[in-house]
């Protein structure tokens, strides 16, 4: 009787957590993934599962010319073969019915790849997309053309459809008659049911007694953003499979504020009236406020801004859950919509009652079509009239949405590629013996990804941040734009000669002055205040770019000034590129810049003081004492976090290639940043292997391979980073020409004793007996395949990374004495033998929520470039 009374308290216990995890995490009672054109059922990069384009009992096709079709070329940027090479082909209109849930509302996602198929060429794809109850989801649409503008390789429409009545959802496929030989096509359809989140009206921005019906409307998702926060896939989403992007394209100017994060012994507790899948946990644990400066704050908005279609009306839902203040009139702040006010004296904590509860606040704003006026722009300011005790704002999470309007019509203009991207494309296009079929080819990659030009990346920085303002079209190196950060189902992105003004003859003091749009502009009246004239004592290093002073702005806040020395190497294209790359990277692992200035001929860079310096005067060269084997692992670990972002966090890989220990740097909690972007480059895009360029780096960490060839890959940077494995472990400089021959190139001599099995006598005496066996195997095998002669045996930053955060693991086994789990043994077998894996993820700020980000660059060695 006993033990029938406990197996029956097990099984009762085990019901309450099945039922407590399936509050938290939405289960869809429709999951239809169509894999377009395919005869096959197939498993997507994910791990999701799309059936055969064949009749079943959930899906079907009435059509009288269709066809089945794989794509010529595999664009490298597809996250997956599924469901992108295989397309359904539409010469006429044509209809796929599916059998869904009548009660509930609908995710209808729409993936698109425009390549050749066969004989169809993108470019002559035009088609209209309706539903059975006579919603336009598109119209005229071009896959082709929008991919272009974006500069992206594939599309993503998300729709949220009201339920169906019949029980039957329809989406038809209509060729345009405007067109001739046009067709229609798509490569995969997801339907797939989801709780009723819209059901609550919006108050109408401007209206105060005005309220918008969502419930009832189809919806076009425009943006997801997951503020101060990193990209979140769909399987980090809390069930309904939405894919949230970093916020920090879309952020108007300078005024970038800081970013935080829940500390871990925070726990986030979603009320009991909000349920746990509105957003997942990941976005409420992330936020973006203004900053400490009081008065820095009362000057200025935190804006992002966002390009939409006019004649419509948009859900702009706000996600806020206060993660450090406590008491209501702590932070209290205005909301404005497009320059008018949404919610005055907005206080989180008067909303929840408490600290680290999540809540959403929905507003409708209609957008005319006047000149000008197809923007949304979404601001924050402290509330002076509340008087509150800080005064800031904050944001963990947004969503815009657009509205089908009176016609039910969710439809809108294909967006217009950029005249300097047009530009760009004629200026690149080169004489070629290649065969016919390769032409095409390469016609596909540069329509759908650009070209690898930097004047390109302007062109995506007229995307990404809409300015109004003209912008010059000079190339330097390295530009990286940030249309890479833009969501894949993103809305119109129009960079047409109305929104962007981009004059293809221009000069280096122009485009600087226009760099002022996204930093901080110092003048050098406040450099020279902050430097104290630039008092020798107050240097902190010197390098290839000239003198780091310390010094302090804003009334007490440390700051690191580089100023450039005119006999430097180093010249505006790399001060360029550094304002470029800097102004739109935001990662916990990457140098944080306050701004630059360039009056008098200077070429000045601010940023965040570095407490703890280079990583490299940590190693040898110092008095400093040494750092203990497990801090050097979690420095290594941030690094190439960092350069993991760079490689994959972005659309566009940022290959930075002057990888070394002076420009990885330590703050004062002795968190690595990378630093130094003056080098970097856009990577390869779209059917290119690599980036042909001029080799520069620094000698000891250089690329054989790229030096050889001279052509880039994100391959180069991996090598770079074996040589500072390899210097962490043995403590010596990369290169010492007083060494014998053999050992003057680390990389050669570490190699040299890895081989002969005698790697221990050459590394750290500081370290012996104090690196676990098994964690220096790893160490040591990492680095050893970063080493590899050829690129294409590199292992990717994400395996690099993945086998770092695998051997301290060991270290820690080691130390602590209890072994690692098989869980996380296999995996680690299995990235070491190529089998690919998921990026390791990444936290975005402090948990302080204080930007303590700091840079100086090249601070021991001015020569190598």
């Amino acid at each position: 009787m006993s033990s029938q009374y406990h197996h029956l308290s097990f099984l009762l216990v085990s019901l309450c957590l099945v039922l407590s995890s399936s509050a938290a995490s939405y289960v869809p009672s429709d999951s239809i993934l169509l894999n377009c054109g395919s005869s096959s059922e197939a498993t997507d990069s994910d791990g999701r599962k799309w059936i055969a384009d064949s009749p079943t009992s959930t899906s079907s096709l009435v059509s009288k010319n269709s066809n089945p079709a794989t794509a010529v070329y595999q664009d490298p940027s597809l996250p997956s073969a599924v469901p992108y090479m295989s397309a359904r082909i539409f010469a006429s209109e044509s209809t796929y019915k599916f059998a869904v849930n009548k009660t509930e509302r609908h995710w209808v996602r729409l993936h698109f790849y425009p390549s050749t198929y066969g004989d169809h060429a993108p470019n002559n794809s035009y088609f209209a997309v309706s539903t059975s109850d006579g919603v336009t989801l598109l119209k005229n649409f071009s896959a082709y053309i929008t991919a272009k503008a974006l500069t992206q390789a594939y599309i993503v429409k998300e729709f949220s459809i009201p339920p169906a009545s019949d029980g039957s959802l329809s989406l038809t496929f209509t060729p345009s008659d405007d067109h001739n030989g046009s067709f229609a096509f798509v490569n995969g359809i997801e339907i797939i049911s989801m709780p009723d989140i819209y059901s609550e009206p919006a108050e109408l921005v401007g209206f105060s007694d005005q309220n918008v019906e969502v419930g009832d409307s189809a919806l076009l998702t425009m943006y997801r953003l997951n503020v101060g926060g990193q990209y979140l896939p769909a399987s980090n989403d809390s069930g309904l499979s939405r894919t949230w992007y970093d916020d920090s394209p879309y952020i108007y100017g300078a005024g970038f504020g800081v970013t935080s994060s829940a500390s871990g012994k925070l726990e986030i507790k979603y009320p009991k009236d909000t349920a746990e899948y509105l957003a997942p946990i990941d976005v409420y644990s992330t936020a973006r406020s203004m900053g400490p400066d009081p008065k820095v704050n009362m000057n200025f908005n935190l804006t992002w801004i966002f390009q939409v279609d006019g004649n419509f009306t948009y859900l702009v839902r706000l996600h806020f859950c206060e993660l450090q203040m406590s008491k209501i009139n702590q932070r209290v702040f205005d909301i404005f919509i497009n320059n008018q006010t949404a919610q005055a004296q907005a206080d989180v904590i008067a909303w929840t009652s408490a600290k680290a509860v999540p809540t959403y606040k929905d507003y409708a704003a209609y957008v005319t079509d006047g000149a000008g006026d197809e923007q949304l722009w979404v601001a924050l300011h402290p509330s002076a009239a509340a008087k509150p005790e800080y005064y800031d704002s904050v944001l963990n999470g947004l969503e815009i949405f657009k509205l089908n309007d009176g016609v039910r019509n969710l439809a809108g203009p294909n967006p217009e590629p950029s005249a300097l991207l047009a530009e760009a494309e004629l200026s690149t296009e080169q004489p070629s013996f290649a065969s016919e079929s390769s032409r095409k080819v390469h016609m596909i990659g540069g329509a759908a990804g650009g070209v690898a030009a930097a004047s390109v990346a302007l062109a995506i920085c007229a995307v990404a941040y809409r300015r109004k303002k003209g912008m010059t079209g000079d190339e330097f190196g390295g530009g990286g734009g940030g249309a890479g950060w833009l969501p894949l189902y993103g809305g119109n992105s129009r960079t047409s000669a109305g929104n962007s003004t981009i004059s293809g003859k221009s000069c280096a003091s122009s485009h600087l002055a226009n760099l002022a749009a996204i930093c901080r502009h110092f003048s050098f009246a406040e450099i020279k205040k902050a430097t104290k004239n630039f008092d020798e004592s107050l240097v902190i290093g010197v390098g290839g770019f000239g003198k780091v002073y310390k010094g302090t702005v804003d009334g007490g806040t440390k700051v690191a000034i580089k100023r450039s020395n005119p006999s430097s190497e180093q010249g505006v294209n790399e001060f360029q590129t550094e304002i470029e790359m800097l102004s739109k990277l935001r990662h916990k692992h990457l140098v944080s810049l306050i701004g630059f200035c360039e009056e008098n001929g200077e070429m000045i860079l601010v940023y965040d003081y570095m407490a703890h310096g280079t990583l490299r005067e940590h190693l040898y060269k110092s008095n400093k004492p040494p750092l203990p084997w497990k801090q050097r692992l979690e420095i290594c670990i941030g690094a190439a976090r960092g350069l993991h972002y760079l490689h994959t966090g972005a659309k566009y890989t940022i290959i930075h290639r002057d990888v070394k220990t002076t420009n990885i740097l330590l703050d004062e909690h002795w968190v690595a940043k990378v630093s130094d972007f003056g080098l970097s480059k856009t990577g390869p895009m779209m059917n290119q292997s690599h980036v042909s360029t001029m080799v520069k780096g620094s000698f000891g960490y250089l690329d054989p391979e790229y030096f050889r060839r001279q052509q880039l890959t994100e391959k180069s940077d991996v090598y770079s980073f074996g040589v500072v494995l390899f210097e962490v472990l043995c403590a010596r400089a990369a290169l010492n020409p007083s060494l014998p021959r053999e050992q003057v190139s680390l990389a050669d001599w570490a190699l040299q004793c890895q081989k002969r099995g005698v790697l221990a006598d050459i590394i750290d005496p500081q370290l012996e007996g104090k690196i676990g066996r098994e964690c220096l195997h790893k160490f040591a095998e990492t680095a050893e395949t970063c080493l590899l002669d050829h690129g294409v045996d590199r292992p990717s930053m994400g395996n690099v990374l993945w086998n770092l955060e695998f051997a301290l693991q060991l270290q820690e086994s080691f130390e602590s004495g209890k072994p690692v789990s098989e869980e996380m043994a296999d995996k680690a077998a299995a990235v070491g033998n190529g089998v690919a894996h998921a990026a390791v993820r990444e936290v975005s700020e402090d948990t302080d929520g204080q930007s303590t980000a700091a840079i100086f660059s090249q601070l021991i060695n001015p020569v190598g470039r």
